[in-house]
C-alpha cells in the first residue's frame, strides 16, 4: 500500500491516498459476504461483503465460469444491498458511512449518498412504491425515493429525505412492507420500533427479545412482523395487537437471518449454529433441517422462481456462496412426515449444495520487512505469499511455510536515507544520466526518474554515415488499472475509492476535483509530464565576511559574480554547460578555483561541495520558505565590501540541475 498525504489549502485535514495490491481480476469474495439479491429475470445472484467489493454472478448453472463483474467504490464492508426498479437499479449501505446507488446492468455507481455520519448497517425495500430506508449505528433511518436517486448525477447530487427519529441505540435491522405503509427496525435495545413511513409517525414498540435483534420481515400488508435475535430465538408479532403471538426456539445460538414464503406460512432461519431449518408458522413442531453449513450463517435469498421456493442462497462469515436445494424438503412436507420432536437431533436434508460460489481467501497476517518494500502475508488456506510495494505486485507464492521462519529468512541489513517531498516535487527527481548509470552518449542528458516515463539509455543509429543517438522512452513502472486506488483522511474516515481506469469518469472525476489538487489529476490522470519543480534560494554573505546582504532571489549563476575569476572562467560559468571540446575542463578548473576561495553554509552548517539542495533543504534546512545559504570567502586577508549586483532569472531554476551545474563548475 501506497500512500501520499495532502494538506488542503483551506485547513482541512490532510488526504491520504493508497493502493490495493491484488491480482489483475479480482474474481472471488474474499472474506465473508453479508448481503445477497437474486435477479430471477437475468440468472444473476449479487453478492456484496467484508471485502467492500460488490460482485455479479451467473447463476446458469451451465456456464462454467459464474463471474461476471465487480462494481467497486465502497471503502469499508458492505453491509446490505437491495435490488430496485425490477432489477435494473441496486442500492448499497456500507460501513463507510455511505448509500451508494449503482446502474445495476452495466455495474457503474450513478451518485453516493452521505446522509448518514456512522456505519449503515440495513436497508429496506418497499416494492409497489419504489421507496428505500437505510439505518445504522447513528441511530437514524432515512427514506429514499429510488426514482429521484437514479435521476442523481456527478454534479447534480443534492437530494432531501424524511427521517424517522426516536431509535436510542444502534439500529441493525431493518424491515419494510411492498406496500410502504410500515417500518419495522431492529437494534441492541432488544425491541422493535414500528413507523408509519407515509407521516413518519412513530407507532409502536414491541419489548420481548433480551439481544440484539439482527433480522427481520413484514408480510405483504404490514400486519405481520418476524424478528431474529441474537437470543438464539424467533418471534411473530401482531402488529395490529400490539404483541408477540408466537416464539420458535429451533436454534441453538444467535438467529441472524430470516427469510418467508410468499404466503408468509414457513420462515427459513441461520445464524450463528450454522445450521439452516424451515419452521411452520402455524405450528411451531414442525420444522425440518435444510443443511448445516461450515461457518455462522449471515444472509440467505429465496429463489422465488416458483411457489414453494425451489432452492435457498445462503452466505456465511467465510467467503463461499451456496445454492441448497428445498425440492427434498418440500417433499417431505407434502407427505406430512415431520419430524416434530424438537428434542430429538434432525438429520440434514441436504448434504451437498446444488450449486457452489467458490470464495478466495482472506489475509490474516501480515508483516513489513525491514526494507519498507516488501511485504509476507498469510492468508485463510495457511499460504504464505510475498509482495513486492513498489512494482504492486505478487513476488512469489511461499505456500504453506512456517510464517516467522520466513520473516527471519527474509530480513536483510539495509541503510535507508528517506526523503518526504512536498506537493508535485514527488514528481521532480532530475538526475544526469551518467549519475543514473547510463552510458555514453548520454551521460550529460538529465533525465527524470520520478515522471511517468523515465528514459533509457539511448541506442545508436547511423544514418547516412553520421552518428545519431535515440533516446527510447519507456513507461516507469505504474499501478495497473485494475488496482483500487483509496481516498481517506489521514488517520481518519475513509472518502472513496475508485478502480484507476475508471479515474476519469464523471463521478470519479468530481470526487478527485474535490479531494486531491489539480497537479495530481494532471500527472496520473491526464498523463502530462509534471513540470519542472525548480528549488528557489536566497544566497547571502555569512556575517563574518563583511560583505552586504544580497536582497534579491539569485541562483547557481550568482557565483561567478562573488568570487573573482578571470574573464575566461567566468564565461564557462556563464554558460552552464561545455558545448566545445575543451570546455569541460575549464569548468572543472573553475570548479577547483571555486572550492578553493568560498565555502557554502545552511544553518551555520559547512556544506558537503557534492551535496545537492534537495538534501541540503530537507536535512540541513529543515524549514519552510524559501531555502538560504550563506557563503563566505576562505582567504585570510581582510574580504574588501563588495555589492553583487540584483539578479533575478526569468524562471526559477530546476533543482538538481541546479546541482549539477554547481556541482560541475563551482566544486
Amino acid at each position: 500500500m501506497a500512500t501520499h498525504h495532502r494538506q488542503n489549502a483551506a485547513g482541512r485535514r490532510k488526504v491520504q491516498v493508497s493502493y490495493v495490491i491484488r491480482d489483475e481480476v479480482e474474481k472471488y469474495n474474499r472474506n465473508g459476504v453479508n448481503a445477497l439479491q437474486l435477479d430471477p429475470a437475468l440468472n444473476r445472484l449479487f453478492t456484496a461483503g467484508r471485502d467492500s467489493i460488490i460482485r455479479i454472478w451467473s447463476v446458469n448453472q451451465h456456464k462454467q465460469d459464474p463471474y461476471i463483474a465487480s462494481m467497486e467504490h465502497h471503502t469499508d464492508w458492505v453491509n446490505d444491498i437491495v435490488l430496485c426498479c425490477n432489477g435494473k437499479t441496486l442500492i448499497s449501505a456500507s460501513s463507510d458511512t455511505t448509500v451508494k446507488v449503482w446502474n445495476a446492468h452495466k455495474g457503474f455507481c450513478m451518485s453516493t449518498l452521505r446522509t448518514h455520519k456512522d456505519y449503515v448497517k440495513a436497508l429496506a425495500y418497499a416494492k409497489d412504491k419504489e421507496l428505500v430506508a437505510s439505518a445504522g449505528l447513528d441511530r437514524q433511518i432515512f427514506l429514499w425515493d429510488v426514482n429521484t436517486l437514479t435521476a442523481l448525477t456527478a454534479s447534480n447530487n443534492t437530494v432531501t429525505t424524511s427521517s424517522l427519529s426516536g431509535n436510542k441505540d444502534s439500529i441493525y435491522s431493518l424491515a419494510m412492507n411492498q406496500l410502504g405503509t410500515v417500518i419495522v427496525s431492529g437494534s441492541t435495545e432488544k425491541v422493535l420500533r414500528v413507523w408509519d413511513p407515509r407521516t413518519c409517525a412513530k407507532l409502536m414498540k414491541l419489548k420481548g427479545h433480551t439481544d440484539n435483534v439482527k433480522s427481520l420481515l413484514l408480510n405483504r400488508d404490514g400486519t405481520q412482523c418476524l424478528s431474529g435475535s441474537s437470543d438464539g430465538t424467533i418471534r411473530l408479532w401482531s402488529l395490529g395487537q400490539q404483541r408477540c403471538i408466537a416464539t420458535y426456539r429451533v436454534h441453538d445460538e444467535g438467529v441472524w437471518a430470516l427469510q418467508a414464503n410468499e404466503a408468509f406460512t414457513h420462515v427459513y432461519s441461520g445464524g450463528r449454529d450454522r445450521k439452516i431449518y424451515c419452521t411452520d408458522l402455524r405450528n411451531p413442531d414442525i420444522r425440518a433441517l435444510i443443511c448445516e453449513e461450515k461457518a455462522p450463517v449471515l444472509r440467505m435469498e429465496l429463489d422465488r422462481s416458483a411457489d414453494p421456493p425451489p432452492a435457498v442462497w445462503v452466505s456465511t462469515t467465510k467467503s463461499s456462496v451456496n445454492k441448497w436445494s428445498l425440492k427434498g424438503m418440500h417433499n417431505f412436507r407434502a407427505s406430512g412426515d415431520y419430524d416434530n420432536d424438537c428434542s430429538a437431533p434432525l438429520t440434514p436434508l441436504c448434504t451437498q449444495p446444488e450449486q457452489a460460489i467458490k470464495g478466495g481467501a482472506s489475509i490474516i497476517q501480515c508483516h513489513i520487512l525491514n526494507d519498507k518494500r516488501h511485504i509476507l502475508t498469510k492468508d485463510t488456506n495457511n499460504n504464505v505469499a510475498f509482495w513486492d510495494v513498489l512494482k504492486a505486485c505478487k513476488g512469489e507464492d511461499l505456500g504453506k511455510v512456517e510464517f516467522d521462519e520466513e520473516i527471519k529468512k527474509h530480513f536483510k541489513m539495509v541503510y535507508m536515507l528517506t526523503i518526504t517531498l512536498d506537493e508535485s516535487d514527488c514528481f521532480a527527481a532530475w538526475v544526469s544520466a551518467k549519475d543514473a548509470g547510463f552510458t555514453s552518449p548520454m551521460a550529460q542528458t538529465p533525465i527524470n526518474l520520478g515522471g511517468p516515463a523515465a528514459q533509457e539509455e539511448g541506442e545508436v543509429n547511423h544514418v547516412n554515415g553520421e552518428q545519431e543517438s535515440r533516446v527510447q522512452k519507456a513507461t516507469a513502472t505504474p499501478v495497473p488499472s485494475t488496482h483500487p486506488v483509496i481516498f481517506g483522511e489521514a488517520g481518519g474516515r475513509t472518502l472513496f475509492r475508485l478502480l484507476c481506469r475508471d479515474s476519469g469518469g464523471e463521478t470519479e472525476s468530481m470526487l478527485l476535483n474535490e479531494t486531491v489538487p489539480q497537479w495530481v489529476i494532471d500527472i496520473t490522470v491526464d498523463k502530462n509530464m509534471p513540470k519542472f519543480n525548480k528549488i528557489p534560494f536566497y544566497l547571502q554573505p555569512h556575517s563574518s565576511s563583511g560583505a552586504k546582504t544580497l536582497k534579491k532571489k539569485v541562483m547557481e549563476h550568482v557565483y561567478e559574480k562573488i568570487i573573482n575569476l578571470d574573464a575566461e572562467s567566468q564565461a564557462a560559468v556563464s554558460s552552464g554547460s561545455a558545448e566545445k571540446p575543451g570546455e569541460q575542463e575549464k569548468d572543472e578548473d573553475v570548479a577547483a578555483v571555486a572550492e578553493e576561495k568560498i565555502e557554502l553554509m545552511c544553518q551555520d552548517q559547512v556544506l558537503d561541495p557534492n551535496m545537492d539542495l534537495r538534501t541540503v533543504k530537507h536535512f540541513i534546512w529543515k524549514s519552510g520558505g524559501d531555502l538560504t545559504l550563506h557563503y563566505k570567502q576562505k582567504e585570510v586577508a581582510p574580504a574588501k565590501e563588495y555589492n553583487p549586483p540584483c539578479w533575478s532569472p526569468s524562471e526559477p531554476v530546476d533543482p538538481l540541475k541546479c546541482h549539477a551545474q554547481i556541482q560541475s563548475h563551482l566544486f
